[in-house]
């Protein structure tokens, strides 16, 4: 998992684990995958990428 680090800074040192995202072409939208059972854990409700978490190709 990411650490926080000084809680001033407002950023993450360090890349989550275990999480990736990919783009859904139909939904337009960015979501999030458990890497060690596949799962679909989450659906970003903008556009944009989540922070912090690898993106598949």
């Amino acid at each position: 998992m990411a650490t926080v680090g000084n809680k001033n800074d407002n950023h993450r040192n360090g890349a989550v684990r275990k999480r990736s995202q990919v783009f859904n072409t139909h939904t337009e939208h960015w979501v999030e995958r458990d890497t060690t059972t596949g799962r679909f854990i989450n659906v970003k409700a903008d556009n944009k990428p989540f922070k912090g978490v690898r993106k598949e190709r």
